[in-house]
């Protein structure tokens, strides 16, 4: 279980172009199924997904994980937290460019020393699971709009997490790829995985995998539904 309380984010704080992205933000999130974040771009729910898995700090409030407080924890045992716990699926992919694709799936790992034949295996496994294995060698630059994020979908799983974090994962894709990707985070979601996605895209509102739809709206919480 993850809990914020009265969490807030500014950027540029006392500056000038100071930007309130989150405003006294208390949510509980639970284990299991899809959650998915709406709002419009400026909502908050990127930066709030980004509180959540570790990749920033909140600039007043709390966050726990499973009763542990993260907010204040020195960043080396953050970046712990992060490659145990959670895996990234980032809306530009941020796949390494002159790299193969096995090769971006297998980069995650890499820190945790694991034998390089058993993680090539595992890199190799998890793209046959998303139907492009015979991608492997290829370069990213080379790949379609769907076979990027499908990359991107085994690279955030490499480190097998419990937690995904999804953002926009269906923004540059048409709706029958759209409809694909969906279908493998419901697949992971059926594994016990827990999924937090951020959207703007009614087709990701609509998914049967979704079981919890927050709205964010100025940096603040304005909807809860579940599904």
């Amino acid at each position: 279980m993850i809990e914020l309380t009265e969490v807030s984010k500014v950027f540029n704080q006392g500056r000038p172009n100071e930007c309130r992205a989150l405003r006294g933000v208390s949510l509980t999130l639970d284990r299991g199924g899809i959650t998915v974040f709406k709002g419009s771009s400026g909502s908050g729910k990127t930066t709030l997904l980004t509180l959540v898995g570790c990749l920033a700090r909140p600039t007043a409030g709390r966050i726990t994980l499973d009763g542990e407080l993260l907010s204040n924890l020195p960043e080396r045992f953050l970046t712990e937290v992060r490659r145990h716990t959670f895996g990234f699926v980032f809306q530009q992919f941020n796949l390494i460019r002159g790299l193969t694709v096995l090769e971006n799936v297998m980069l995650p790992a890499y820190p945790l020393g694991r034998p390089y034949r058993e993680l090539r295996a595992a890199a190799q496994l998890l793209l046959e699971r998303f139907g492009i294995g015979d991608k492997a060698g290829s370069r990213i630059e080379w790949l379609s709009g769907g076979e990027a994020q499908r990359t991107a979908l085994a690279r955030a799983l490499i480190n097998n997490p419990a937690i995904v974090i999804a953002d926009e994962p269906t923004a540059n894709l048409d709706s029958t790829l759209s409809r694909e990707v969906l279908a493998l985070l419901g697949e992971l979601a059926l594994q016990g995985r827990t999924l937090f996605i951020s959207s703007h895209d009614p087709l990701v509102f609509a998914a049967d995998q979704v079981k919890r739809l927050i709205e964010l709206r100025d940096g603040q919480i304005v909807g809860d539904c579940r599904c």
